[in-house]
């Protein structure tokens, strides 16, 4: 599997709101930031997402525009737009924001051990 082919495994996993199956696409050396904070390790990452589905009822998750900024041997990197919809207590919202991915081979495999996710710069 190349770095692309593992991203939309995710992206797909994501958008199942099983962290069952996300989790074995990560390192456990991952590190996550979000808006709300740094989630190190896969228990924390898992807390983050999971709090993130009880709150976002009906989500639909997507990637938009990914460009990959460096492919190698064992590492990989892209950036994205991320776009969202839910209900929060009933009400449709939406958002949007950019995101960063970093990959590494682990065993000869593709583990995702980094993620940023931001707002756009006003």
């Amino acid at each position: 599997m190349q770095p692309q082919e593992h991203l939309k495994l995710y992206e797909a996993s994501l958008a199942r709101q099983c962290f069952d199956e996300v989790a074995p696409l990560l390192s456990a050396e991952a590190v996550f930031w979000f808006t709300d904070g740094s989630h190190r390790g896969i228990d924390a990452i898992r807390a983050a997402f999971e709090d993130t589905w009880r709150r976002l009822r009906n989500e639909t998750y997507w990637l938009e525009d990914v460009d990959w900024i460096a492919v190698g041997d064992t590492a990989a990197s892209c950036t994205y737009r991320f776009r969202w919809t839910a209900e929060i207590d009933g009400t449709p919202c939406a958002g949007e924001g950019r995101g960063t991915t970093v990959l590494r081979k682990e065993e000869g495999q593709w583990k995702i051990v980094h993620e940023h996710l931001s707002r756009f710069p006003k």
